[in-house]
């Protein structure tokens, strides 16, 4: 067969989960990174494509179609995601690793996530890629990080739960395939789903946000923002960490988990018990 069953797919989580979160701490934040730098490129990628289109249907598909690449080239490079590394409690469940050595993965992937990001962001914002369409890019940044640092906690934490459900499925489709067009396939989908419905990511809020921060410090964006009415009043440092950044990473670390356990669950369970 030219595919790994359900069954199997969880069973080799257990080698992979177990040798990512052994990994020593310096290759562990340099593959974080790399993903945050990833998923930050993904985010400034649908922001450019989409920032001049009116309809929201199309907007939202035209984002999906474009942002869902990232999770395929996070995993054929082998770099480290926040999101996805919650499917370590897998590893947890069969006895190979601990809820320390879990948590201790989890923290420095989301150091390494959040700096990536930030290095992006800040590339973008202060070196010219907002200039597009005569800085409507960059107001359409700044709309959009203040409408997420407006959202309410328990819809984050929700809209966080959801997302990570459909994000960890494609980590685990993409390693039902034997081939590299087969793993983007797989991660592809369930991330084109979570883009179009407006789930939140806590790793792509890592550029939505600072990005549109950083840029309103930028006299003529945040000028072009004033004249298009956007509301800016809720985008602070404050609101992206405490209504946005922790809700969405506490709903994506629920939906993860939720994922690994019902595989475990219903695939390994009975194997480990005997």
């Amino acid at each position: 067969m030219n595919f790994f069953s359900a069954p199997e797919i969880i069973s080799n989580y257990v080698q992979t989960g177990t040798a990512k979160a052994s990994y020593p701490v310096y290759k562990t934040l340099l593959l974080a990174l790399l993903a945050g730098m990833i998923i930050a490129f993904s985010a400034a990628v649908t922001n450019t494509a989409v920032h001049d289109i009116s309809n929201a249907g199309l907007a939202r598909m035209t984002a999906g179609l474009l942002f869902a690449f990232g999770l395929g080239i996070v995993v054929v490079l082998g770099a480290e995601l926040f999101t996805g590394s919650c499917l370590n409690l897998i590893s947890v469940l069969e006895g190979r690793i601990t809820v320390f050595t879990m948590l201790k993965n989890w923290l420095f992937v989301y150091i390494g996530n959040f700096t990536g990001s930030l290095v992006v962001a800040s590339g973008c914002a202060f070196f010219g890629q907002l200039n597009y369409s005569s800085n409507g890019l960059a107001a359409f940044t700044i709309k959009v990080a203040a409408a997420k640092c407006a959202l309410p906690f328990p819809n984050g934490l929700v809209m966080g739960i959801f997302c990570n459900i459909l994000v960890c499925a494609g980590v685990l489709m993409a390693l039902s395939a034997h081939d590299t067009p087969g793993r983007i396939m797989g991660s592809y989908l369930p991330v084109l789903f979570f883009v179009i419905c407006g789930f939140e990511h806590c790793v792509a809020n890592m550029y939505y946000i600072p990005a549109g921060l950083m840029a309103v410090q930028v006299p003529a964006y945040a000028a072009k923002a004033a004249e298009m009415g956007i509301d800016i009043q809720a985008l602070t440092w404050g609101n992206f960490l405490g209504k946005n950044l922790v809700p969405v990473t506490l709903g994506n670390i629920i939906g993860g988990m939720s994922v690994a356990a019902l595989m475990w669950v219903c695939h390994l369970r009975k194997t480990h018990q005997k």
